[in-house]
């Protein structure tokens, strides 16, 4: 068989795929991960007692709206990524603001005379905020990689990285609804981290998960 001939045959019935494809099933994967993320966190650490409460304070939405971004952000990442050669450059330079503005309050709340540090640092939690986030990134991250595969990513590391940073932003999502801590330096530092875990695992898994 020449050339010609095996790329028509493996050509032959093609069609376009269906308009909005990537994004009903990057939707799909998105929902079933959060149901199941929302579920673990039920059934490990469980809302805090508080949560009316809290959601009528704006801290809570700080919070919500910082993590959330960064999801949103990711995943508009990943829908790039789904794209043979699209470009990432748009929502990537977006990720400046919503990490500059918390940076800038974190900075503002450290620098009251009568601070805290110590405490506005490393709040009650700490030490497991970032693990707790990435174990409700984990079926997230599962769901979307599983979309990815189907679809034509070609920078593997790049958008493994991507879905792990979607899923880690609406993880930390989830985590918020049962986290107490209210100070704008531990939400920057921890709940970041936990993003960065998340986006690392993604990186890690993306390479090998995401081969053609």
């Amino acid at each position: 068989m020449q050339t010609d001939e095996l790329i028509a045959f493996l050509a032959d019935g093609l069609a376009p795929a269906p308009r909005r494809w990537v994004g009903r099933h990057l939707a799909l994967a998105l929902g079933v991960g959060l149901a199941a993320s929302a579920l673990v966190m039920l059934l490990t650490v469980g809302p805090r007692p508080d949560l009316a409460q809290a959601m009528a304070g704006g801290i809570f939405w700080l919070k919500l709206s910082y993590v959330l971004s960064l999801g949103c952000l990711g995943l508009w990442m990943v829908e790039r990524q789904a794209r043979a050669g699209a470009n990432i450059m748009r929502p990537a330079a977006w990720l400046f603001w919503p990490v500059a503005i918390l940076g800038a309050a974190s900075a503002v709340a450290l620098a009251a005379p009568d601070a805290d540090r110590t405490f506005l640092i490393m709040g009650t939690s700490a030490a497991v905020c970032p693990f707790l986030i990435l174990m409700l990134a984990a079926p997230l991250l599962l769901c979307l990689l599983a979309v990815l595969r189907q679809l034509a990513p070609t920078r593997l590391t790049l958008a493994g990285a991507s879905t792990g940073l979607a899923a880690g932003g609406w993880a930390a999502a989830v985590y918020t609804f049962h986290c107490p801590e209210s100070a704008a330096p531990f939400i920057f530092i921890w709940y970041s981290l936990g993003i960065a875990l998340s986006a690392l695992a993604g990186a890690m898994l993306g390479r090998v998960s995401l081969r053609w």
